[in-house]
């Protein structure tokens, strides 16, 4: 998880505490935290660097709609992530 961006973390975690959710769901929820609205030109290359790096994956929910789903390399990176994050934060 060390060569992807904040953003792409946080895209991540964002598929992660979802159940499947589509393109769109994940622009609202991350639009939501950054308090900003996310282009597509940013959006879905970013999930499409996820896809690649095969800690998330894309499916089809119709003709027009993908979903996201994290995968197992996904959650472990994550939980390497968190565990990296105790050693300097202790919550």
């Amino acid at each position: 998880m060390d060569d992807l961006t904040g953003f792409q973390r946080d895209l991540l975690y964002v598929i992660a505490g979802a159940d499947q959710p589509s393109g769109q769901d994940v622009k609202e929820e991350i639009e939501g935290y950054y308090s900003s609205e996310i282009n597509h030109g940013r959006l879905y290359p970013n999930l499409d660097t996820l896809v690649n790096k095969e800690l998330v994956e894309k499916g089809q929910l119709d003709r027009r709609t993908n979903y996201y789903a994290i995968t197992d390399d996904g959650l472990e990176a994550i939980e390497q992530r968190r565990e990296w994050e105790r050693q300097y934060v202790d919550v």
